[in-house]
């Protein structure tokens, strides 16, 4: 990270290595689109077209709806209509996601997120379409919102780093993985009232919130395939942005001739810091980290982490 929460909010995609302001910036434009959408189209009588086109970007129960609108899988997880809905995801996704930013990196972040929402909706999707409860609502069902993602960066922050302290307004110092477990709770036992589509999904982004962690220390990345998506795309744009023509002056020997390269007389060799941490430094801090938790590092693995970060 590199300054306050405005500024790397507004950097958001200026800066590689940020996911998480990318994330939240997302959902914030989708949101204000969506509402000055919503708004306009109301205003001018268009309100049941806006109601059909913004179901094409929710997730729905129905499985022959989903085969032929299959990009709802994506889009539903940045989607919110609500002002406390989209408030309150993205408190937690800030909140936890910062530790799992610090613990395990940027790209990390960014596929426990996705993974989390792919989760939710298919868990979603299996629950509704195998439950008797759920058969006469499948075909009216549909979804939307982060928080089957940020339920999957709550977990796994709490199963990553259990013992890590927030400090709660009335509450006082509580442990994450209490709230990890009180928000679980909460939404099981809500999964057949009113939201049971949107408890479902939270149910089913915890669980793969706990299980990326868990196969994370037995060195296996369930997030490797939506990382390679994303550097895909990363070197895609930035391929598109360093189409810069460089042009070169050869400088005059005292022969007469042309050399592209003027030496130097002395050379001065490349200092580097010893107290610098590489990068087989950092992937050890992370392993560990990741067995033993933030809290076995000591001083001077602390101190290699907090500058590399910010690096």
């Amino acid at each position: 990270m590199y300054g306050n929460f405005w500024e790397n909010l507004r950097n958001a995609f200026k800066h590689s290595d940020n996911s998480l302001y990318k994330l939240i910036a997302i959902n914030l434009i989708v949101f204000f689109v969506v509402l000055v959408v919503r708004v306009l189209m109301t205003i001018g009588g268009l309100g049941g077209v806006y109601s059909t086109l913004l179901s094409y970007l929710m997730m729905p129960a129905s499985l022959p709806r989903l085969a032929v609108q299959p990009w709802s899988i994506f889009t539903y997880m940045f989607l919110h209509e609500g002002i406390f809905h989209i408030l309150f995801n993205m408190l937690f996704l800030y909140w936890f996601g910062q530790l799992i930013h610090q613990f395990l990196g940027s790209r990390k972040l960014a596929n426990l997120y996705i993974l989390g929402g792919l989760a939710g909706a298919l868990f979603y999707v299996i629950i509704y379409n195998l439950a008797p409860y759920f058969s006469q609502s499948i075909n009216s069902s549909l979804m939307l919102g982060a928080s089957a993602g940020v339920f999957a960066i709550v977990v796994g922050a709490a199963t990553l780093s259990p013992n890590t302290t927030f400090f709660l307004i009335l509450l006082g110092p509580v442990k994450i993985k209490y709230i990890a477990i009180f928000y679980v709770v909460l939404s099981f036992a809500n999964s057949a009232g009113a939201n049971a589509g949107g408890e479902l999904a939270h149910l089913g982004g915890a669980l793969i919130g706990y299980l990326y962690i868990v196969q994370l220390r037995k060195g296996i990345d369930w997030g490797l395939p939506v990382q390679k998506v994303g550097i895909f795309f990363e070197d895609l744009f930035s391929r598109k942005k360093s189409k810069v023509k460089v042009s070169y002056r050869k400088a005059k020997t005292g022969s007469g001739g042309f050399s592209p390269f003027k030496k130097s007389s002395k050379s001065t060799p490349t200092q580097v810091a010893s107290d610098d941490a590489t990068q087989e430094e950092i992937d050890k801090i992370l392993d560990k980290i990741a067995d033993r938790g933030y809290e076995a590092l000591n001083k001077e693995e602390k101190r290699k982490l907090f500058e590399f970060s910010k690096k």
